[in-house]
């Protein structure tokens, strides 16, 4: 393994008589692929070509390493996913795994995070939910919403995390990250609707890569109006970072269904199914982009300059015993670029970080998961042939997966 730890959880590890047990190691045994060689031979078979660029990989681990020192976090996790081919192009679970000390693979924290663990992902999943509003025909990006009170669930009352004290309109909702508008929409929309949006989207089964299951989805075991409203904002229901990253694919791609994948493709994944339509997609990235582009947007130090990043925040209590701990939460940003034709998603999680950019103890992910969004961007963009660009476009460009215009 001459890179060392580099993509370890990908690459896997073999036991003592040579044989895969986990990653692509594990796959090339169960598929037959594997050939024992000596000294400089080389094996007879094709190569596996991976879907890693060695490069983004390299800039992803850098980057999450140095966050995670940065804002004193127990972990990390990142990911860069081609949003047209499903190829991901860099995946990273900290702490690291090493392929050539079998060792590293007992520890339950050096877990890959992305694929081996389901996790409440918090505000990020309200793009979902205003996605789902906007499919139903619910509610527009310029609908008002009074969420100036809290929205009883129950014996809950929830909140908002930044209360503006007025109405807001959906887009606003987005903006301000307001718990009690996600929960409206939600309530709005239904339980059956939404269960049927996500499972739409691929969220509710489980998800296989070439080198095995991914972590099964956690749902409420009951769907009434209290789990409706909680799952509209990111909580009640866990789900493995690659599964999510894959919808948020979809959502801003111009709405075509993303299977991710490992192994290099050629071309953009073939005839897929629409998951929401072509409209939907480009409301979704135009309040993407702007809640980063917005100077009361939580996603603003997410700006990579030149590269058009759009996306949303999230910072979810971890649940442990008694209930959920306030000081313990994964930040996180889902987001996307360049958004005026979106190519690559982007998901980066904090674990337990401790603090925040310039704000002491602040652990909002706007304080720590952006500003790392916004330093990989500005590291993988040259690297994937992304031009910079400093002016906005005043119409976005079509995704190359939207539906072309009805003949007139």
């Amino acid at each position: 393994y001459p890179l060392g730890a580099l993509a370890g959880h990908l690459l896997g590890t073999v036991n003592t008589d040579n044989r895969g047990i986990a990653g692509v190691e594990r796959m090339l045994d169960e598929a037959g692929r594997a050939e024992a060689v000596q000294g400089p031979s080389r094996a007879s078979g094709p190569a596996v070509r991976m879907s890693l660029d060695i490069g983004v990989q390299h800039a992803l681990a850098e980057e999450l390493k140095q966050a995670s020192a940065r804002y004193s976090a127990s972990a990390a996790a990142g990911l860069v996913l081609d949003c047209g081919s499903g190829e991901v192009l860099g995946a990273v679970s900290l702490p690291e795994v090493d392929p050539a000390r079998p060792t590293d693979w007992l520890d339950p924290a050096r877990a890959d995070k992305l694929v081996g663990g389901t996790f409440e992902l918090g505000s990020i999943f309200k793009t979902l939910t205003i996605a789902m509003a906007l499919e139903a025909g619910t509610a527009d990006l310029d609908k008002i919403y009074d969420v100036r009170q809290s929205l009883i669930a129950g014996p809950y009352a929830i909140k908002d995390p930044y209360p503006q004290g007025r109405p807001l309109t959906v887009r606003e909702i987005f903006l301000h990250s307001s718990n009690v508008g996600a929960g409206m929409l939600a309530l709005e929309a239904g339980a059956e609707r939404q269960r049927a949006f996500l499972a739409r989207m691929g969220l509710t089964e489980p998800m296989r890569t070439e080198v095995g299951p991914v972590a099964t989805p956690l749902l409420p075991r009951h769907w009434g109006r209290i789990e409706t409203i909680t799952v509209g904002y990111g909580h009640g229901l866990a789900l493995a970072p690659l599964q999510f990253a894959a919808a948020v694919a979809a959502l801003v791609n111009g709405g075509m269904k993303v299977t991710p994948t490992l192994l290099a493709r050629s071309g953009d994944g073939g005839d897929r199914p629409r998951l929401v339509s072509a409209g939907t997609s480009a409301r979704l990235r135009e309040i993407m982009r702007l809640n980063v582009t917005n100077a009361q947007g939580t996603g603003r130090h997410a700006e990579a300059d030149g590269y058009r990043v759009g996306g949303k925040t999230g910072t979810a209590e971890m649940p442990g015993r008694g209930g959920y701990r306030e000081k313990s939460v994964i930040s996180s940003f889902a987001g996307a670029f360049p958004m005026d034709a979106p190519k690559y998603v982007v998901l980066v999680l904090l674990f337990e970080p401790q603090t925040g950019e310039g704000r002491g103890d602040h652990i909002t992910a706007g304080l720590n998961a952006a500003p790392t969004t916004a330093r990989i961007v500005e590291r993988i963009a040259p690297l994937l042939g992304v031009l910079p660009r400093r002016v906005e476009l005043r119409t976005p460009e079509p995704s190359p997966f939207d539906a072309p215009p009805a003949a007139q």
